[in-house]
């Protein structure tokens, strides 16, 4: 009966330290390959750039006049605080034809983007309406110029973990420890 207690104990034990250390986030979708241009005019494939990489993505545009410029720097708090230990950002506009690489480029020079860390993408509105309306389920890429106020955490198999609500008063802080959880997963 003793042997079966610590036998018992240790596996409880082992279980618990594997749980630990496994980021308790569902999987809410899968991201596909996709090919659009960064902020720089370069061709932007997220197979290569993505990569095994965990990120943090979200819908703006450059004109907003409402909660983009917020986001954008609550952007820049998720880089600042988790760009050493590897995050990537990817932020995609929903005016197209207004946020050429030029504006996209000006715009993330403004909230201090670093190069290689946060991508501003553009591309057709077809392309940008799949990924907002199929892949990341956001809404419409549509010419309305509205869009969600949430970011989206990806893992390093490109499995959506988490939506975050920036309105909400703790969001930033949540995206933080779910991708630094995320970031020390090397499985």
């Amino acid at each position: 009966m003793a042997f079966w207690r610590s036998t018992v104990s240790a596996s409880a034990v082992l279980l618990l330290a594997s749980c630990a250390s496994r980021p308790n986030l569902p999987t809410l979708g899968a991201v596909p390959a996709f090919t659009l241009t960064d902020q720089n005019g370069a061709t932007f494939e997220s197979a290569s750039k993505l990569d095994r990489q965990v990120w943090v993505a979200d819908f703006m545009f450059t004109t907003c006049p409402g909660p983009c410029p917020l986001m954008s720097s609550q952007m820049h708090q998720v880089q600042k605080a988790l760009e050493a230990e590897g995050i990537r950002l990817v932020s995609f506009t929903v005016d197209p034809e207004h946020d050429t690489p030029a504006v996209l480029l000006e715009y993330g020079q403004r909230f201090k983007a670093s190069p290689g860390v946060w991508h501003f993408l553009t591309g057709s509105r077809a392309d940008l309406n799949h990924l907002s309306k199929d892949v990341f389920k956001l809404g419409f890429v549509d010419g309305q110029l509205e869009h969600s106020t949430r970011f989206v955490l990806v893992d390093r198999h490109s499995e959506i973990r988490g939506y975050y609500s920036t309105s909400e008063p703790d969001a930033i802080a949540r995206v933080i420890e779910d991708a630094r959880a995320l970031l020390k997963d090397r499985s």
